[in-house]
């Protein structure tokens, strides 16, 4: 099951991210919208020319706007095959987020990293259900020594990745139950309130759907040179853009629709 899984998701993706695997097998992947903004911090325009420079290089159209207006047009927004927000906090128009959520939920892809993705727009829970997980903490601020562990077999993005050392901020995060874990590190790590609990394995990185869309998030990623310093992290961050951007292709080769998700309710 595992090997099917991994030809058929996988084996297209470009050669330089896979071993140098054959040219034919690449995926056919278009086109990419960066949104990117918030807090200065977290380094979002050089973050952001890091993923440009990522996906182009895997021959992706990117276009990266430092503002929400892009979000606008729903329409647009379909035509898309990843949609990466880089706006760590600061607030939303719901709409906008609707309109993300839609989109991604006919294929379109979502990933993203650290604050950038999941500690936007705090007073949003859509965003938040959509990204799977929000968060709350980094104890010890920035600077922390830790591993980040790979779960092997659980995703082919982290085939071949071992598990690696980093120092940069110990995100602690309320997570999604849903999502697929591919790697996590250990806590506690520095004093706080929160050592009165047991020892837990904290996502560092995980897949997820919604609808017919691809979700990836990887927490790492304060500042960008933690992609510099740790050379994995960058692979990971790479792998899990490519994987979430598929899913519009997939969607359409399938000719999957969002009807069995379509609900009328009020769910926020």
């Amino acid at each position: 099951y595992y090997f099917s899984y991994f030809i058929c998701f996988f084996l297209p993706l470009n050669a330089r991210v896979y071993n140098k695997l054959q040219k034919g097998m690449m995926i056919n992947m278009k086109k990419a919208l960066i949104f990117q903004g918030g807090w200065d911090g977290h380094e979002p325009q050089l973050v952001s020319a890091r993923f440009k420079r990522l996906l182009e290089n895997e021959g992706l159209e990117v276009d990266v706007q430092e503002n929400q207006e892009c979000l606008a047009d729903i329409e647009k927004l379909r035509t898309l095959d990843l949609i990466i927000p880089h706006w760590t906090m600061g607030t939303i128009d719901h709409k906008y987020v609707q309109n993300v959520s839609r989109a991604v939920g006919a294929g379109v892809g979502l990933a993203g990293c650290h604050g950038g993705m999941c500690d936007a727009f705090r007073e949003d829970t859509e965003w938040q259900f959509m990204t799977g997980g929000q968060w709350v903490s980094h104890p010890g601020g920035d600077g922390i020594d830790y591993m980040v562990n790979i779960r092997h077999g659980s995703s082919p993005i982290v085939e071949g990745i071992e598990d690696f050392p980093v120092c940069s901020e110990h995100y602690y995060l309320h997570v999604d139950p849903a999502i697929e874990v591919l790697a996590t590190m250990r806590f506690p790590v520095v004093p706080y309130y929160h050592i009165s609990n047991k020892p837990v394995d904290m996502p560092v990185a995980w897949t997820k759907f919604w609808g017919n869309g691809r979700v990836f998030y990887n927490s790492l990623g304060h500042h960008d040179d933690v992609f510099e310093k740790s050379p994995a992290a960058e692979l990971l961050m790479e792998r899990g853009m490519l994987w979430a951007a598929q899913g519009k292709q997939y969607a359409v080769e399938h000719n999957l629709s969002t009807a069995r998700f379509e609900n009328t309710a009020k769910m926020y």
